[in-house]
């Protein structure tokens, strides 16, 4: 592993970054207060190839790596223009499909996940589960050659912008009786499929949504790889969903100290220096940025891992890159608004609406006190505590 990025990770960051700038905070701030999506940039975004960018050539992608991903994620969160179905489309339910879907279901939907046409989202949390996905109820059964799928979903993210949902639901061993996980395609039109919108206090374009499936009807092709290895499908998905929630906190903590250094260095107060001259504004800031280099050093580990093949070693990093990038993101955010005292929660200075987004960061997609039950158990070899 090398500290050094690439030459072609570097231009992609470059080239990203030119095309974020002419979208910026401005453009998703306007589109979520007309109840618009980012569509326009996600478009330009999947015309680029950037969207596909971890997906194989074959299949219409570019044939790199969640590295590569993870950096067009950070980039346009520090442009201040992120798109958070990047995290959910490409990066889990595209890795899943060109790991373990057939060649069939390949080339059904790599190609238009990889271009931004055709959008899927991800569906495990629940409402009497939560972090607990051991008690995931949705289920699944045979029924000749369909399948029939039943149970709710809630909290999933761009529903109403997505053709298809990636489902995790449940089987039933005919040995033991004992569930066990597979997932499912679900078309956001199959009859039987309804969604409810979810109130947020999070200002932005993507919606969340609580999902109800009612014997919904399902090809045999809507099962994604080995009905009898879901869980390390699963997992395969998640790894690069821990990355991908890293790598977009880091570029908006960025983002945010960006702005706080630039005001800092104009903002004059006393004795016409500004106000950066000064230990009491400069040192939060300096602390902030060390913390979130060092979350991005993690974050580039685990995407290493990933890439290299190492599913777990990479569950380990990912799970610490995304404990640490949040609470460095919250940290930048807070401090951008502390420097910019009133100002910073001033509509025009963009600052203050990263509070909701950066705080959810603890929580999801996966919350900071799972985070350390996993590495209490898998890195300390502490006895499980749950």
């Amino acid at each position: 592993m090398s500290f050094v990025e690439p030459e072609e990770r570097v231009a992609l960051r470059q080239a990203v970054r030119d095309l974020a700038k002419r979208y910026g905070p401005d453009y998703v701030r306007r589109q979520a207060k007309a109840g618009l999506k980012s569509t326009e940039l996600w478009d330009e975004v999947g015309r680029a190839g950037y969207l596909g960018v971890n997906l194989p050539e074959e299949y219409g992608g570019g044939g790199g790596g969640m590295a590569d991903l993870a950096a067009v994620g950070e980039e346009l969160a520090r442009a201040g223009c992120p798109l958070l179905l990047i995290v959910v489309s490409p990066a889990i339910c595209g890795t899943i499909i060109s790991r373990f879907g057939t060649e069939d279901q390949k080339r059904k939907w790599l190609p238009g996940i990889a271009d931004g046409s055709f959008t899927m989202a991800f569906g495990i949390t629940e409402p009497d589960a939560g972090s607990n996905s051991h008690n995931i109820t949705t289920t699944v059964r045979r029924d000749g050659d369909e399948w029939v799928l039943s149970g709710q979903k809630v909290f999933i993210s761009g529903v109403d912008e997505s053709d298809a949902v990636l489902v995790v639901s449940r089987t039933k061993d005919a040995a033991t009786g004992n569930l066990k996980p597979a997932l499912m395609v679900v078309p956001t039109d199959a009859p039987g499929f309804t969604k409810t919108l979810i109130e947020m206090e999070i200002a932005g374009p993507e919606k969340q949504f609580q999902l109800f499936f009612d014997d919904v009807r399902l090809p045999a092709d809507a099962l994604i790889g080995d009905e009898d290895a879901g869980l390390l499908q699963l997992f395969a998905g998640l790894n690069p969903e821990r990355i991908m929630a890293a790598a977009f906190a880091i570029g908006t903590a960025k983002y945010a100290l960006d702005r706080a250094a630039s005001y800092a260095k104009t903002r004059t107060v006393w004795r016409d220096r500004p106000i950066g001259t000064h230990q009491g504004v400069a040192h939060p800031l300096a602390q902030a940025a060390i913390h979130v280099e060092l979350a991005k050093v993690m974050t580039q580990k685990a995407a290493w891992l990933y890439d290299s093949g190492d599913d777990l070693g990479a569950g380990e990093a990912a799970n610490m890159a995304k404990f640490a990038a949040a609470d460095a993101a919250v940290e930048a955010v807070d401090q951008a608004i502390q420097t910019h005292g009133g100002n910073g929660l001033a509509t025009e200075y963009g600052l203050a609406p990263l509070l909701a987004a950066t705080r959810v960061t603890r929580i999801a997609p996966v919350s900071r006190e799972m985070i350390l039950n996993f590495v209490a158990q898998h890195t300390l070899g502490l006895p499980k505590s749950y």
